[in-house]
């Protein structure tokens, strides 16, 4: 496997800086888009003057004029756990996104197993999943006892190809686990046709698609229950931090009593006196996490367009580079987020130049950049729950066999992409200037005018 040039996290971290520091996208005289990719001159890798030495926005952006009087006012009051501002929280998610009810909570890790566990998921049961997703989706499948079934992967849209899941569906399926990977969203159209001709659950993981639409609903909104992620690198950070909506007030009762160590909670009550009254835990959001999250909100959808626009142009300046190959959108998506900006990188077209060596060209040339994921479908953490003594009561020798396993999710569309072809961009690049977005093509064009030379010393 291609090593990977920088991880997520250890580029989230080398992008991280408290503050602003972003100048957000202006307009740009038709002169300069025209010559945006005019100067190409030696690269940065080969001994020439790198394309940009300007620092890119950093992330998370924190405003200490506007931001910070609700922080303070949660710390002055001393009600720190969970009240007021999260119900808040709450209820403007919800309102934001289009749907009934919002449950706020620690992560959206945990909003998928609350989800996947209140609608009846668990052991013995199958899932159908992505194999490019953060690690979490998996995991959170994992940790209900269910077993995680891949579906390949669709390269030209980095999302779950919607044509490959009928032929994985068994007796033991229960449930689909979309992800809007990269604030692309999935083929959710197509996917609820599925999942409703075979009577199947669908928990949209829509932790990196916050206002990401499909006919102009949000994502989150289409299947039985949404989660979203508020981690450090979101669109809302707020460290850490999670939700789920539904429009289903009998399931988001039992998710509140869950996330509550199972407590009597609307619809769901036992006996009167009786207490405890679900097997539950705690998940409870703070109001500290609320408050960031309020005055995070105020600015999402202005960044969003923003990010929007200028991976709009973006692409419009690298398409036509050979070997290049930028993301598309499923039929009927009307807004796009980005939270990576991804395109596929095709090696024959850059005189054999393998990605790694791109991306160290670029990395000189003053632009950030990452490879993305690795197959998930592959890894020994599969084979440690297969063995694991919960799995082994659950299901049948033939199912926990690791080779066999490895063998039924095979994913080779998913594995080109992870291994030669995934190159991402952060979503905070995205909100430069266009003439930010003018560095990074003329960078590319550089690198590809130049590849045999860049090649022989890689």
């Amino acid at each position: 496997m291609t090593k990977k040039n920088y991880s997520r996290r250890k580029f989230i971290k080398q992008n991280t800086l408290t503050g602003i520091g972003a100048v957000l996208a202006t307009g740009i005289t038709p002169t300069l888009i025209a010559n945006c990719t005019s100067d190409t001159g030696t690269p940065a890798i080969l001994g020439g003057k790198p394309v940009r030495t300007k620092d890119w926005p950093r992330w998370p952006m924190w405003d200490p004029a506007t931001d910070e009087k609700r922080v303070l006012e949660v710390l002055r009051s001393g009600v720190w756990s969970r009240a007021k501002v999260v119900t808040e929280f709450e209820q403007k998610w919800a309102e934001t996104v289009g749907a009934k009810r919002c449950l706020a909570l620690v992560n959206g890790t945990n909003g998928i197993i609350v989800s996947l566990v209140q609608l009846g998921i668990g052991g013995g049961d199958e899932v159908i999943v992505p194999p490019y997703t953060f690690i979490s989706t998996i995991i959170a499948v994992l940790a209900t006892g269910a077993m995680p079934v891949f579906v390949d992967t669709d390269p030209e849209t980095f999302q779950i190809d919607p044509e490959k899941i009928e032929e994985k569906i068994t007796p033991r399926t229960r449930a689909i686990l979309p992800v809007h990977i990269l604030g692309l969203p999935a083929d959710m159209t197509r996917i609820m046709q599925i999942a409703n001709k075979h009577d199947l659950v669908v928990v949209e993981d829509a932790c990196q698609a916050w206002l990401a639409e499909i006919n102009h609903q949000k994502m989150g909104t289409f299947g039985h229950a949404g989660v979203f992620s508020f981690q450090n690198s979101k669109h809302i950070p707020i460290g850490e931090g999670g939700a789920i909506v539904s429009d289903d007030d009998d399931f988001m009762d039992r998710c509140y009593s869950y996330h509550n160590y199972g407590n009597p909670y609307g619809t769901v009550v036992g006996e009167v006196g009786a207490g405890t009254v679900i097997a539950g835990t705690k998940l409870r959001m703070t109001e500290y996490q609320a408050a960031i999250g309020l005055a995070q909100l105020k600015r999402l959808d202005g960044q969003t367009t923003t990010r929007s626009e200028n991976a709009e142009y973006l692409k419009s300046q690298i398409k036509d580079i050979p070997g290049i190959l930028p993301y598309e959108l499923n039929p009927g998506v009307t807004r796009a987020v980005f939270h990576m900006f991804p395109f596929r990188y095709k090696k024959e077209e850059f005189q054999g130049l393998p990605r790694e060596g791109f991306l160290k060209a670029l990395s000189a040339e003053g632009i950030p950049n990452m490879s993305g994921y690795s197959s998930l479908n592959k890894m020994p953490y599969l084979g440690d729950a297969l063995q694991s003594k919960n799995f082994q009561k659950m299901y049948p020798e033939d199912m926990l066999d690791f080779d066999r396993y490895l063998e039924q999710n095979q994913c080779p569309e998913n594995d080109r992409l992870c291994d030669e072809e995934a190159v991402w961009f952060f979503q905070s690049l995205l909100l430069g200037t266009r003439s930010d977005m003018n560095d990074i093509a003329r960078a590319i064009e550089r690198i590809h005018k130049n590849a045999g030379k860049i090649r022989e010393i890689s």
